[in-house]
Parts: structure tokens; C-alpha cells; sequence
């Protein structure tokens, strides 16, 4: 259980580094809107941050 705990936090560190290094804060707020949304079950904040995920994400496409 341990393993499983320290996997998935790298993971999480991961995904955390990646955004700041590709959207900068934006991205960080974004994840972070989702994911309090989701552990709060409300669909309103976690459909803010997979908004702003989505805008940062096709951003250069539009």
C-alpha cells in the first residue's frame, strides 16, 4: 500500500510540474479548480477548471 501511495504522489508532482512548466499558473489554478470540484462533488468547480484547462490546452489552435 505504501508503493501505491508513493506512485501515485509522484504522479501528482508530475502532472503538477508539467503544467507550471507548459501553462504556468493558469495551469495550476485549472488543476486545481478540477480537482476540488471533483473531491467536493460539485460539478460547478470542477467544470470551471476543465474549462480553463480546455482554453489553456487549444489556446494556440484557436
Amino acid at each position: 500500500m505504501p508503493v501505491l501511495a508513493l506512485l501515485s504522489a509522484v504522479f501528482v508532482v508530475g502532472v503538477e510540474q508539467t503544467l507550471q512548466w507548459k501553462y504556468g499558473a493558469t495551469g495550476i489554478i485549472g488543476l486545481l479548480l478540477l480537482t476540488i470540484g471533483i473531491k467536493a462533488k460539485s460539478p460547478t468547480i470542477s467544470s470551471i477548471g476543465a474549462v480553463v484547462l480546455a482554453v489553456l490546452v487549444s489556446g494556440p489552435a484557436l
